[in-house]
């Protein structure tokens, strides 16, 4: 069984041979040559790729009229938010190009991104079939969906005043986006993605960013409406969606909507075995080996303690894809790098 197989198995909630290992946000092979282990190249398994829309370095000045001063070093991305390092280099900032907009109408003018564009998907077929033809599942990437996105370019407290003393503005903002994310959703399906991969961090270490009834109305429909966009080309796709933190509110409602992935499960937040126990029958997990505790902080043995337990609970009868839950960085030892890989083929073989 190729890894392709093995991921659709999984998100499926099937039995696969064995489970599926993958990083979140880094790639196996350029950790290795970027840890100095050039020798490791091609000896650990990832079995999913991602692949996205391709996006162009916009001028300033296209987007001049909405910042009044850019930061030394500074990038520019599709939608116009400016991005820099923080002083102390550890993080990224950013310039919300909306944030001095007061108007709803002002949004007509604003130069989104046009993804229908066919320079930035034509492709999209070809590269699933190389990825396919690798052995591994194709997954679109489509992270920041809605609300992040939403307040990368507003502000999040601005976007969150926003939502009750200028709704008008912030139903038109977020159409805006869900409509260009509807428009990507149905090219990836059409494209053969294995996997549409969506994404909003809407939770916190402890709950939900915003309370339940207002995510139910700002975000729920919205988000509805790209995964039904997806599923009119193809509607068994397997949808992965990506949210930091306790999310548990939420869940069953997501749930509703067509998620079927649930990612990455951080387990310094939520129980993932009780999860499995829970929604197992809905959902598949992706993600469970914590990059907050255990893959930093522990030892080689307490990452294949981590490893095997979350296959002996969360990965019973299939639906786990075993993964860390955010980007390796470099306070993650090499060992316990390996120790992950090790584990995930020593206990994974169903």
């Amino acid at each position: 069984m190729n890894g392709r197989e093995r991921l659709l198995r999984a998100v499926r909630r099937e039995l696969p041979d064995r489970v599926p290992v993958t990083l979140a946000y880094n790639h196996i092979d350029d950790l290795c040559r970027q840890r100095g282990h050039s020798e490791m190249v091609g000896r650990l398994r990832q079995d999913q790729k991602t692949l996205a829309f391709h996006s162009r370095a916009p001028s300033f000045d296209e987007f001049a009229r909405y910042h009044r001063e850019i930061p030394s070093g500074a990038k520019i991305n599709d939608w116009g938010v400016v991005l820099f390092r923080s002083p102390t280099g550890e993080s990224q900032d950013q310039l919300h190009p909306l944030a001095e907009l007061e108007e709803a109408r002002e949004l007509e003018s604003y130069p989104f991104p046009d993804m229908t564009e066919p320079w930035r998907h034509a492709d999209l077929e070809t590269r699933v079939a190389a990825l396919h033809a690798e052995g591994v599942a194709a997954v679109g990437q489509m992270s920041q969906t809605i609300f992040e996105l939403a307040w990368y370019m507003r502000g999040m407290e601005q976007l969150m005043l926003d939502f009750s003393d200028n709704p008008d503005f912030a139903a038109a903002l977020l159409d805006r986006i869900a409509d260009i994310r509807c428009f990507m959703a149905r090219r990836y399906a059409e494209a053969g993605v294995d996997v549409l991969r969506l994404g909003d961090d809407i939770a916190g270490e402890h709950t939900l960013l915003m309370s339940l009834p207002t995510w139910r109305r700002w975000l729920k429909p919205r988000l509805a409406r790209v995964i039904a966009a997806a599923r009119s080309v193809d509607p068994a796709i397997p949808v992965k969606y990506h949210t930091d933190g306790r999310a548990l509110p939420a869940i069953p409602e997501l749930c509703e909507i067509g998620v079927t992935i649930l990612n990455p499960v951080q387990p310094e937040c939520m129980d993932p075995a009780a999860l499995k126990k829970q929604y197992g029958d809905r959902l598949a997990f992706w993600g469970t080996i914590g990059v907050q505790s255990t893959l930093p902080f522990g030892s080689p043995a307490d990452v294949r303690a981590a490893v095997r337990t979350m296959i002996q609970t969360v990965g019973a009868g299939g639906g786990l894809v075993l993964a860390p839950t955010h980007s390796i960085e470099k306070d993650v030892p090499w060992e316990n790098i390996l120790a992950f890989y090790e584990a995930a083929e020593e206990y994974g073989v169903y």
